[in-house]
C-alpha cells in the first residue's frame, strides 16, 4: 500500500504552476501519494520545517540552513535563476534618509530575502516581521521606511508609488557570479532514497506536464493567486520557473553551497557537514521518458 504523505507549497503562480498535475491525478506514483496540498506563505512553511510538520514542503533556501539535519532539497522543483531576487524598496521620503537608521520590513525571518538583506546592510538593525503581501502597503503608508519585496510584487511595485533601493539578487549575482536560490522543495530524510526518489522524479514529471498543458494549470494557478492579471501571472511563472527548476544541476548546486556557506560565516545558521540535497539527479533526456508521466 503506498504511504500517504504530507505536502505544503506556497499559493504562488510557480508553485501551483509546478504541482497542479502531481495534485490533480496527471502524474503516476508507485510507493507514494498525498494528502490534500497544503498552500501557505513560505514563512508558514518554513517555521512548520523547523517543527518537523510536513513530510514534503516548499522551503526558502535561509529555512533549508536551519532544517538540514531532518530535510533534504529535491533537485526538482527549486527557484533559483538570474534577475528574479528580493527588491529593497523605499519611497521619496525613505531615499532622505540613513539606511542605517531605517525601519525595514522583511517577509519572515527564515526567508532568503531576510538573509540577502542581512548580508547586503548587516548594519541594519531596526527589522519588522511582515506578511510579504503587506509590506509594500505598509512602506506607502509610512509605517515602515522600508522593504523588502518577493513574489508578484516586484511587477507592481512601481505602481504603488515605490522606489527599488537594491535588487538583491543583482548584488548577489555580482558579488558572487553565481545565480540566486531562492526556494526548494524539500522532503524529510527519514523518508530513505527509494521513496525520495520517487518524489523528485514526480515534481520533476509534475513541472514537464505543466509545460506541456499550461492551459490545464490556469484555473487552479488563478485560483490561489493574490496577483490576477493575466501578463502578471504568465511573467511570475517565466521567471521563477525555469531550467533549474526542472534539475538544478551543478550551477545550482554551486548557488546553494555557497549561499549556505555565507550563511553560516555569518552566523546566520548552525555549522553542517549534511549534503543539502537528495543523490538522485538524473539525465533529463531519460526523465522525459519517464512512466510517471501520465497521458490524461
Amino acid at each position: 500500500m503506498a504511504a500517504e504523505l504530507t505536502i505544503g507549497y506556497s499559493p504562488c503562480p510557480n508553485d501551483t504552476f509546478i504541482f497542479y498535475a502531481l495534485m490533480h491525478g496527471k502524474v503516476g506514483l508507485e510507493h507514494i501519494s498525498f494528502a490534500d496540498e497544503i498552500l501557505d506563505d513560505v514563512e508558514t512553511l518554513n517555521r512548520w520545517a523547523l517543527e518537523g510538520r510536513l513530510d514534503v514542503s516548499k522551503l526558502s533556501f535561509h529555512a533549508l540552513g536551519h532544517v538540514l539535519d531532518s530535510y533534504v532539497m529535491l533537485t526538482a522543483g527549486a527557484a533559483l535563476g538570474r534577475g528574479c531576487g528580493p527588491l529593497l524598496v523605499t519611497t521619496g521620503r525613505g531615499r532622505a534618509m540613513n539606511m542605517e537608521d531605517w525601519s525595514i520590513a522583511i517577509p519572515g525571518r527564515y526567508t532568503t530575502a531576510a538573509m540577502l538583506l542581512r548580508l547586503y546592510a548587516p548594519r541594519c538593525g531596526n527589522l519588522r516581521l511582515m506578511r510579504f503581501d503587506e509590506i509594500m502597503e505598509a512602506v506607502r503608508r509610512g509605517r515602515v521606511d522600508a522593504g523588502v519585496i518577493i513574489h508578484e510584487s516586484r511587477f507592481t511595485y512601481q505602481d504603488h508609488g515605490l522606489e527599488c533601493v537594491q535588487d538583491l539578487g543583482a548584488w548577489w549575482e555580482e558579488l558572487t557570479g553565481l545565480p540566486i536560490p531562492l526556494g526548494c522543495i524539500a522532503a524529510r530524510r527519514t523518508l530513505g532514497d527509494t521513496v525520495l526518489g520517487e518524489i523528485d522524479r514526480a515534481v520533476r514529471a509534475s513541472l514537464q506536464w505543466a509545460r506541456a498543458h499550461p492551459e490545464q494549470c490556469r484555473d487552479y494557478i488563478r485560483q490561489h493567486a493574490r496577483e490576477l492579471d493575466e501578463p502578471i501571472l504568465r511573467s511570475h511563472i517565466d521567471l521563477y520557473v525555469n531550467d533549474f527548476s526542472l534539475g538544478i544541476g551543478e550551477e545550482g548546486k554551486a548557488a546553494v553551497a555557497e549561499f549556505l556557506r555565507r550563511g553560516r560565516a555569518a552566523g546566520l545558521f548552525p555549522e553542517s557537514d549534511t549534503t543539502a540535497w537528495i543523490g538522485t539527479d538524473q539525465c533529463l533526456a531519460r526523465i522525459s521518458r519517464s512512466p510517471l508521466i501520465t497521458q490524461t
